[in-house]
């Protein structure tokens, strides 16, 4: 069922690239013209070679993989400067497979229809205030553990798939998984109104998609909230609810915590997940938990050397369940452009499936230990 195609993608980090900027003179010795909305295009091109030591039931696995270290995207930034310290943005983002240039899958419900801009499309306001943000948008959830995930959440071999497969669950249908299909993997909420603000060294995410049923407010809807302390350490913390869209009652709640410590070159993260599934009557059905810790190494000024370990299970039914070592090296050829090489040694247990795996494309094999190794190249632009 979870092909290299079909996987579900993580968090984005901050792109930089300068499109449009105009200044208009109206001649010599006047001021500058006032400033000039800006338009960015951004992107990332990501692509490399995976091969694992076992695949279901068959043997060796070797493939081209896209979106091993980051998701391949593309999409249109901009803003607009309207005077008294406020400002008009908006996002654009789309996701693609590099290996054979098609659209990412989704994680919407059935009869969502085409998803052109799968990780972004929404329209805000921002001021000394903070910002909203209205439409279809990176929930605070996971944005909230970037510093504090062993791996920041990497496209390959992390903990965004017990994050987001966990959620999947709620859009996947039939029973026993209750529905809410206001969102995308818990990472990507539709119809929803974010606020976003730092106070010093706080950072506060909290949004609310609106489940659009006629007569309830509950029915549908996503409430999630996230918050990071930068300072000496890094402290995160996140809460997520969904409700579901016949009933009203909670079909997944999520909740995590982590830290980070520098110490020299080093960075020391431990961070814990949780995600609860539900059927539609409100009754658990998983109860799914991700302890995780990891070591940052920048033993050179172009490479980082990370060392991670997971241990996911759920409580609920402990043959489903994966314990997993990655080693990974960074080596950054420019700002823009760096080289990974990744691996993985999983011991899935006999039931492991795509709830407890840090393999993109699900469980490699169940009831085995499968070692797997990814190299690639990733862009950013």
């Amino acid at each position: 069922m979870f092909t290299k195609h079909t996987r579900l993608s993580a968090s984005a980090l901050p792109l930089r690239t300068t499109v449009i900027a105009l200044a208009l003179g109206l001649g010599a010795g006047l001021a500058a013209a006032a400033d000039e909305p800006s338009v960015q295009i951004y992107g990332i091109v990501d692509i490399g070679v995976l091969t694992q030591s076992k695949s279901g039931t068959s043997g060796r696995l070797t493939q081209v993989a896209t979106s091993g270290y980051r998701q391949s995207v593309w999409g249109f930034r901009g803003k607009e400067d309207l005077g008294n310290g406020l400002k008009v943005f908006f996002n654009l983002e789309t996701h693609f497979d590099v290996d054979t240039g098609e659209f990412h899958g989704t994680g919407d419900a059935a009869g969502s229809g085409p998803i052109l801009f799968r990780r972004q499309a929404n329209l805000g306001l921002s001021g000394d205030w903070g910002q909203v943000a209205f439409g279809r948008q990176y929930g605070p959830a996971l944005l909230a553990h970037l510093a504090t995930e062993p791996r920041a959440f990497k496209e390959q071999f992390s903990n965004i798939y017990l994050f987001a497969y966990n959620q999947y669950a709620a859009t996947l249908g039939p029973a026993p998984a209750g529905i809410n299909a206001n969102n995308d993997v818990g990472i990507f909420l539709k119809n929803a109104i974010q606020y976003r603000n730092a106070f010093g060294p706080v950072q506060v995410g909290l949004a609310y998609a609106l489940g659009e049923a006629a007569g309830s407010l509950k029915k549908n809807s996503v409430l999630a909230a996230g918050v990071t302390y930068t300072g000496p350490v890094v402290l995160s913390f996140s809460y997520q609810n969904m409700k579901d869209g016949t009933t009203g009652e909670p079909v997944v709640k999520h909740i995590g915590f982590g830290g980070a410590v520098p110490v020299g070159d080093f960075t020391l993260k431990a961070n814990y997940l949780n995600v609860k599934n539900a059927d539609p009557s409100g009754a658990e059905v998983s109860d799914v938990d991700g302890l995780s810790f990891g070591v940052d190494y920048d033993w050179s000024p172009k490479n980082k050397l990370t060392v991670a370990y997971y241990d996911n299970e759920d409580k609920r039914n402990r043959s489903d369940a994966a314990r997993s070592l990655v080693i990974s090296n960074d080596y950054s050829l420019s700002k823009r452009t760096l080289l990974y090489v990744q691996g993985a040694y999983v011991d899935a247990k006999a039931g492991a499936t795509i709830k407890t795996t840090i393999v993109a494309a699900g469980v490699p094999a169940q009831d085995a230990r499968t070692t797997l190794l990814n190299v690639g190249i990733n862009h950013n632009f």
